[in-house]
């Protein structure tokens, strides 16, 4: 030990800076320890039925569909969540979800989720009508298919369209799974004409009340599992005004076992979304490599510094000042020379 303190001091900076590289070689290996932790996994659903285009939201302070700021919840989200997450991105419409893909690494994939976000679109939908109760079955399938655990985060305005009646209201008695979900709330109670678009995303006209009619329970039903859409342009005085539901989506997390909140601001997402169940606690491997760059750059400091800092440093504040006062006193003669001159 003596003899390798000695060589340490005889070849300090040489020591130092060959520990660094190899430091720096480790961490470029990314080594991994495996430790038992929560691993946290997310399928966050936008509703992309036709009511999320109503323009009653605002992002960056502009008046913005719902769907507008739907996508910039989940960028802002998975822009939060810290390596090692894995999320899903799924879409809602009619009575049934569907999943882009299996949970994949936020950091590993940021660019390919932000991507999946951008893209959300309405037209992609594969029925016109939205059916929040039956699809929360659709939810638990799609986290039964995925190859580990997820927790829901589900983004919507609680438009059920058709409206519910005692013939189509799903029992959500026998309900199980949802412990831990999240129903967010998209936007206003005061509420807003749903645009009716064309293929091209041009606004045609507006959703008339008749569109939301009570009708028969069969044809309901028929109309909920065919997704058929009401072509018909609202008059000046016939617009359907949708609105958020925060009443009715709250009487369904309760019933589910599941939380509701106002998707208002992020911030209120991210505090509820704290408070959920890790997916799962399991071994999983943990990265070392900042650990061994850390290292690296600690040892490249240490072979700058002198054996004595706190001298060196007063050494050169002397020198400073020693600058400073020469300097000073130059340009002082230089001003006197001057004036003397002109006299």
């Amino acid at each position: 030990m003596k003899s390798w303190f000695i060589y340490f001091k005889k070849n300090r900076d040489t020591a130092l800076l060959s520990g660094a590289l190899l430091c720096l070689i480790i961490a470029l290996l990314k080594p991994t320890v495996p430790i038992k932790h929560n691993i946290y996994t997310y399928l966050l659903i936008a509703d992309i039925s036709q009511s999320m285009n109503t323009v009653d939201m605002k992002v960056n302070g502009k008046p913005s569909a719902r769907i507008a700021h739907t996508q910039q919840l989940m960028h802002e989200t998975v822009s939060s969540l810290p390596c090692g997450t894995k999320v899903s991105i799924g879409l809602f419409a009619g009575n049934s979800v569907a999943a882009l893909y299996n949970p994949i690494e936020v950091c590993e994939n940021f660019a390919a989720i932000q991507d999946t976000i951008d893209h959300l679109d309405w037209r992609t939908a594969w029925s016109g009508n939205s059916r929040i109760r039956e699809s929360l079955y659709g939810i638990s399938r799609t986290i039964r298919s995925f190859p580990e655990p997820a927790q829901v985060v589900l983004f919507t305005d609680g438009e059920e369209a058709p409206k519910l009646h005692a013939f189509n209201t799903k029992d959500l008695t026998n309900f199980q799974g949802a412990d831990g979900w999240l129903l967010v709330g998209v936007g206003s109670e005061k509420g807003e004409a749903i645009p009716k678009l064309s293929d091209k995303n041009q606004v045609i006209g507006y959703w008339s009340n008749e569109s939301f009619a009570l009708q028969p329970g069969i044809a309901q039903i028929s109309e909920s599992t065919l997704g058929t859409r009401d072509d018909n342009v609202a008059g000046a005085n016939d617009r359907y005004i949708s609105k958020l539901d925060a009443e009715y989506l709250t009487s369904v997390a309760k019933e589910i076992g599941a939380k509701y909140i106002n998707g208002d601001n992020i911030h209120t997402l991210l505090d509820a979304m704290k408070t959920q169940k890790p997916a799962r606690r399991d071994v999983a491997p943990f990265n070392l490599s900042w650990v061994f760059a850390t290292l690296a750059g600690l040892l490249l400091l240490w072979a700058y510094f002198t054996k004595h800092p706190i001298q060196q440093m007063a050494s050169t504040l002397r020198l400073y000042k020693k600058e400073f006062k020469r300097t000073h006193l130059s340009h002082n003669e230089a001003s006197i020379a001057h004036d003397n001159h002109f006299t």
